[in-house]
């Protein structure tokens, strides 16, 4: 026999461990695969499946006999229908297959007899040990409840977070022709469904709900008594139908075990303990709203089968399996993460106008961005490019990426979105910009960013962050600064910005190394000034508590710093009140343990910054810009919640402030930030819709495609781009080369001009010959489910019912 496990038993016969077992058999028939399922063969249980290209691929060339089978009763389309405030906005391009998932297990329970594989119904699987014991492998498909999972928890080390909104899984009888997306507004919040046909009869109708707007609406009290197996709740599925009649258009909800459940993420440390492994939901979930768990089993079941027959024993095929799969899964769990928190939150978006609330929706993981919804449907981005602009748009909105659009913050005009953040060089051993500091602000005011800010700069000696950070608080400093603008002034109209800090308990640490951390500087360093004495980590300085006239002495060195910017001629300003320095160090309640008037409840804690800003607004002249950079989230527990960051910015704006810096974390040392593209994005968010006040989003925002996703869904007013600076300078630049842009949002310095084109690289000139006697018609971007035509779907032209509906 090829290959690891000779004897196999399969806990579950869901569609995960059926096409497990059917291509473990496949590719070794001698192989004993016994699946136990406790439910009849016959059994139904759920509706419709999503599955994607790549999966479908892959089924394909696993076992074209399955693929086959299923192809024959897909229901295919590739548009997307967002129906919100009493309009639909469609976008195409997407291609979607689903499929009765109780037809997906009849497949697979034949493909299994084929194969002769032992599956026996109505016989729950005894009890794993027993089955470790008697089987080389032990592959658990039981689902997201797995009894597995539980009996080695210490192995597994499970960590299952459970979400507080409500959903249910129902069907309808109304075929919808295109995945659906329902957004409505009642007395008591936000009501949403997800809706996709599956068959000729039937449509998924899943139905989601904030947990307090539940409660609003009477759910709680349909729901409270104990449901049996099986067993639905009528009397909420009826006030669905209620709610929702409209779009139901006479047609009903079929319930088929239907309640108000919580989604749960599951993740685990491990996916195998010994010869046990988890397939499918007992290893891992991901929400609904971005594809189905049964694709992600299916995936799993191919990987572990060819993994069975690769390697040379059952641990390195288990090793193996979950090697190749856990970096995709967990791919697919960020994304999905991302999903989930946009629709829990899903009423700070229902402002928005409906071209770019469905432009949000769909960009919601992050996944689907505006450059490939632009590929997939150019007239959807730029429908909702001209409502971005203001309504109609003689240059032609989509001719401007929403990175270039212009932005008038205060009384000055950004002729473009990127912002260049607060770059620490680390260059200036006494206290002054370095030639590298002018430099580098040279390069990044010829790059083509809208504002350039310098970085870190301190407001007094103790509150530098190194000893080689600059400072703006003597005349020395004040000169140099000064001639360092000029210097840069000479060569570009860029706007310059300067933030000002001090570090807190985060001051006299020396430069950061590889790893970005910088050490405390011991004895090298200098006493530290806090809102309460707690040190940043075991390895540091207890800092001092700042006393009154401390506290009076920081208000007026604030001021006196921003008086020295306003003179040098820096346009913007920037005040530094995150990142657990000083001021930062205030607000947070993990920072913060005074029992004085700066301390306690947030009102207090926010006294000294908002003394800070209104020295600091006096001296600062009108129609220059202000902004101030919070950290919105501790990313600890215990730390500064999402009302209290709404609550900062508010405060923060009605003591002057121009716009907010939405940054997270960096507050304490055991922060544990869920790094990833775009992740601190939705504070941005939170905090633009709860305070109309201009927000600039930052963290990993690396490219164009991202920076313009933000914009266009109006997450945020301008992005600042970072990390991706330094790696290239010109990067707006080049981010409007390769956008074919060159109008005003991205000037190009004259001397450089024969450069604003991508250089031609090998193979640039080579033409393709016709090698095809008839050519493939393009497909369609927008193609419904039409169950009762020939093939199921066709092409329909939506461009008079779009034109009409907006």
């Amino acid at each position: 026999m090829t290959g690891a496990a000779r004897r196999v038993a399969v806990i579950g016969g869901g569609p995960g461990g059926l096409y497990f077992a059917a291509l473990a058999r496949q590719l070794a028939p001698e192989r004993e695969i016994t699946v136990f399922e406790r439910d009849g063969r016959e059994d139904e249980f759920g509706f419709g499946v999503v599955f994607s290209d790549e999966t479908l691929d892959g089924i394909a060339q696993a076992d074209p006999a399955v693929f086959a089978a299923l192809s024959a009763e897909f229901a295919r389309w590739s548009d997307i229908d967002v129906r919100y405030a009493g309009q639909v906005r469609t976008s195409g391009g997407h291609g979607f297959a689903a499929l009765d998932r109780n037809r997906l297990r009849a497949i697979l329970q034949r493909r299994c007899d084929e194969l002769a594989v032992d599956v026996r119904y109505r016989t729950p699987a005894p009890p794993v040990g027993q089955l470790a014991e008697e089987y080389d492998l032990v592959v658990a498909a039981d689902g997201i409840h797995s009894a597995t999972r539980a009996a080695y928890a210490d192995t597994f080390r499970p960590e299952l977070d459970e979400r507080t909104a409500r959903y249910m899984w129902l069907a309808t009888d109304k075929v919808f022709d295109a995945f659906t997306f329902i957004v409505e507004r009642f007395d008591f919040g936000v009501l949403q469904v997800h809706a996709y046909p599956y068959s000729a009869e039937r449509s998924t109708f899943i139905v989601e709900i904030a947990e307090d707007a539940w409660r609003r609406a009477g759910f709680e009290a349909l729901a409270d008594r104990e449901f049996a197996r099986g067993e639905s709740d009528d009397e909420s599925v009826r006030r669905c139908a209620e709610l929702l009649a409209p779009h139901l258009e006479g047609h009903r909800l079929i319930p088929n075990a239907s309640r108000w459940i919580r989604f749960t993420t599951v993740r685990n440390a491990t996916w195998r303990h010994r010869n046990v492994v988890l397939l499918g939901d007992a290893a891992h979930s991901a929400h609904f709203s971005i594809g189905s768990g049964t694709k992600l089993a299916l995936e799993d079941a191919l990987a572990l089968a060819a993994s069975l027959s690769e390697q040379p024993t059952v641990e390195e095929a288990l090793a193996a399996y979950e090697a190749e799969r856990r970096p995709v899964v967990e791919s697919t769990q960020r994304a999905a993460q991302a999903s989930l928190e946009w629709f829990e939150t899903i009423d700070r978006r229902t402002g928005q106008d409906a071209d770019r609330f469905a432009f949000n929706l769909l960009t919601r993981s992050r996944r689907v961005t505006y450059g490939n919804l632009r590929a997939r449907d150019p007239g959807f981005v730029a429908a909702v490019e001209a409502a971005f602009a203001g309504g109609a748009d003689p240059a032609g909105a989509a001719a401007v990426p929403p990175m270039f659009r212009p932005l008038k913050l205060a009384a000055l005009e950004l002729r473009n979105r990127v912002v260049v953040p607060p770059l620490a060089t680390f260059t200036s051993p006494e206290a002054l910009p370095s030639a590298f500091d002018r430099a580098q602000l040279t390069a990044h005011a010829l790059g083509g960013a809208g504002l350039v800010i310098a970085g870190m700069t301190a407001v007094t000696p103790e509150g530098r962050a190194t000893d080689h950070c600059p400072g703006l608080w003597n005349d020395r400093q004040e000169a140099a600064w000064r001639e360092l603008v000029a210097s840069v002034r000479a060569v570009s109209d860029t706007p310059l910005g300067i933030q000002l800090t001090h570090a807190g308990r985060r001051a006299a640490t020396s430069v950061p190394g590889p790893d970005g951390i910088g050490r405390s500087l011991g004895a090298d360093g200098w006493p530290l000034l806090a809102a309460s004495p707690l040190p940043w980590d075991a390895d540091s300085p207890r800092p001092h508590e700042a006393n009154q006239v401390e506290l009076t002495a920081v208000v007026a060195d604030f001021a006196a710093s921003a008086e020295r910017a306003a003179r040098i001629g820096f346009e913007v300003l920037e005040l530094q009140f995150g990142h657990g320095h000083l001021l930062s160090g205030f607000l947070s309640p993990l920072t913060n343990r005074r029992s004085d008037r700066y301390g306690g409840p947030l009102a207090q804690r926010l006294r000294l910054p908002l003394e800070v800003l209104a020295a600091v607004r006096a001296v600062w002249p009108a129609g220059r810009p202000l902004l101030v950079r919070i950290s919105a989230s501790d990313w600890a527990p215990g730390g500064t919640s999402e009302p209290e960051a709404v609550a900062i910015c508010r405060a923060l704006a009605d003591g002057g402030a121009d716009a907010v810096d939405v940054s997270t974390g960096e507050v304490v040392a055991h922060q544990r930030p869920p790094y990833g593209r775009g992740y601190q994005t939705p504070f941005a968010e939170l905090v633009r819709a709860a305070t109309g006040l201009p927000t600039v989003a930052v963290g990993a925002i690396s490219g164009h495609d991202d920076a313009n996703s933000v914009l266009l869904a109006g997450r945020a007013d301008l992005v600042a781009v970072g990390r991706a600076q330094l790696h290239d300078p010109l990067w707006t630049l080049h981010a409007a080369a390769e956008q074919g842009y060159t109008g005003p949002g991205a000037r190009w310095p004259g001397p450089w001009a024969a450069g604003s084109r991508r250089p031609p690289g090998p193979g640039s000139d080579r033409v393709a010959p016709r090698l095809r006697l008839v050519r493939e018609p393009e497909p369609p971007v927008h193609r419904r489910w039409r169950p009762d035509r020939p093939g199921g779907a066709d092409r329909t032209d939506l461009t008079q019912r779009t034109e009409e509906e907006r």
